[in-house]
């Protein structure tokens, strides 16, 4: 160990925050000087674009070096789709749902690799992803489009494609939400999920996916705020078992990693446990860092319990100094000084990009179904993009499927609410003999059925109906069978415009569902 470090500098080595702005406050300067909190997460909040990205890494780099010492961790979400941290001048991925529709690994793979490039030209070294949770629930309200499918094979081949393209691009990574987030009804940002499943059907399903990467070298693990009570049979979520990340993960799994925790200001820890409890019993669960991303002042106050456990022994010092050991060593590597001037995106990266979309969009017609034609007057209905789950950011704040496909067309768009109800239907209802065919984009139709019901309402008209899904696939089930439907995964420009092209007849939608309707 660096004896040279302090009690605070250890402790500040161990925890991960955020910032509120675009650029270091003085409350932010005034804790990283402080507390010694030298890893910092980035959220679209901090992000305008992307010269504005790299000098913001710039300056927590010079600022975290001139105060702790040692280089920062800078950490984003940046898994792609729906959960897209970079701006829109950026080069932004599908997410892992419609990349597995594609059918290729090596779309994976290449996703990973121009992320990372990406990501490394912008300062930020250290990318919350892949996603390896297996979504065997439907209707699991976090994870959905963001995982690689409904069985451990696919998100286990996709998922080590993803994590050795990012590591190839110099990026460190870490998987996630161990050991699975798959299989819950709930969200853990707000609640406390639980997992009954026996340990048998953990290891069948959740945990190869994470036990593949662990062998393929993966390199950081992110945990989940779930009950495992097969895995730990008291009342303690992943993120605080040292059942689960000691015995389990490092010892049974024989992952060597970095260990990081999910956000500690989630409802499943702050509303049950409390994020300072939370943040001291993950670090001696077997957590090398705790990830607090919004509020400074707990990042503050978890920084000195820390302190104070390996002052009173509550945390074992020796232990403790490998975590550091092993964060320093991951800086050493990882955390080098950004390049002098911000590289240009490939323009190839952005045709990969375009290409891959446009082969995950998923025909999900019936037997002897074809897509109807979108004749001379077309009406696209929908609404415009909202945030789905706490989680979700995108680079398409403004986007609307009506407007754009209309732009694109020509015909009638009608936006409507996000829940809409028959009333909202009223002026294309009220004339369906005008248009040759409707087009209805769906956004988490199973969370908002008033999506479902328009789209069949619109069918009973008996005009050609086609419905594309922008989330996730499973709403599709709800329709009537008259209706062609479409999954497009996600709710992006790239993907609007990939289904343009579909209908157009430009291309044949050539994706397969990851998942089972």
């Amino acid at each position: 160990m660096r004896k040279e470090l302090t009690l605070r500098q250890k402790a500040g080595q161990r925890v991960m925050t955020g910032l509120a702005g675009t650029t270091p406050d003085p409350d932010f300067i005034s804790m990283v000087r402080e507390y010694k909190i030298s890893n910092v997460i980035l959220f679209r909040r901090n992000i305008e674009n992307r010269s504005q990205l790299a000098r913001l890494c710039g300056e927590i780099q010079d600022l975290i070096l001139s105060e702790t010492g040692s280089r920062a961790l800078i950490a984003i979400d940046q898994e792609g789709g729906t959960v897209t941290r970079l701006p829109s001048d950026s080069v932004n991925i599908p997410g892992a749902m419609a990349i597995a529709a594609t059918g290729d690994p090596l779309n994976a793979y290449k996703a990973g690799r121009i992320t990372g490039r990406e990501l490394k030209a912008l300062g930020v070294n250290f990318n919350f992803a892949p996603v390896l949770d297996v979504n065997s629930n439907p209707e699991n309200p976090l994870i959905g489009v963001r995982s690689y499918g409904d069985t451990p094979d696919p998100v286990s081949r996709f998922g080590i494609q993803m994590m050795r393209g990012l590591l190839e691009a110099g990026i460190l990574c870490a998987a996630k939400h161990f050991p699975g987030h798959g299989d819950t009804d709930a969200d853990s940002h707000l609640n406390l999920p639980c997992v009954g499943k026996s340990l048998p059907e953990l290891l069948e399903t959740e945990l190869v996916p994470f036990r593949q990467a662990i062998l393929h070298g993966l390199p950081a693990m992110m945990s989940t705020h779930i009950l495992f009570p097969a895995l730990e049979p008291e009342k303690i979520p992943a993120t605080m078992s040292r059942r689960i990340l000691t015995g389990l993960l490092k010892e049974k799994l024989g992952f060597g990693g970095l260990v990081i925790t999910d956000c500690l200001e989630m409802k499943a820890i702050q509303d049950f446990y409390g994020t300072i409890n939370g943040a001291v019993a993950a670090a001696g669960a077997g957590a090398d860092m705790v990830l607090i991303s919004h509020s400074n002042a707990l990042a503050s106050e978890a920084v000195l319990a820390i302190e104070d456990a390996l002052r009173c022994g509550k945390l074992d010092l020796s232990e403790s100094d490998a975590s550091v050991e092993k964060i320093l060593k991951l800086k050493e590597i990882y955390a080098q000084a950004p390049q002098g001037t911000l590289e240009a995106i490939r323009i190839s990266d952005r045709e990969t990009i375009r290409e891959m979309t446009a082969k995950s969009v998923t025909p999900v017609g019936r037997p002897g179904q074809t897509l109807p034609p979108l004749g001379k007057n077309p009406c696209f209905v929908g609404s415009s993009i909202h945030q789905t789950t706490v989680v979700a950011e995108t680079a398409n704040g403004s986007l609307s499927f009506p407007s754009r496909m209309a732009e694109r067309f020509g015909g009638h768009a009608l936006v409507t609410p996000v829940d809409p109800v028959p009333a909202d239907l009223e002026p294309v209802l009220a004339n369906a003999g005008r248009f040759s065919c409707f087009v209805f984009g769906l956004n988490y139709g199973l969370k908002h059925p008033g999506q479902l019901k328009a789209a069949n309402l619109l069918a009973e008209t008996g005009v050609p109906t086609i419905a594309v899904s922008l989330r996730e696939p499973y709403e599709l089930k709800k329709l009537s069978a008259d209706i062609y439907s479409l999954a497009a995964y996600e709710y992006s420009a790239a993907a609007c415009d990939a289904v343009a092209k579909v209908l157009s007849g430009e291309l044949s939608a050539a994706g397969r569902l990851p998942v089972t309707l």
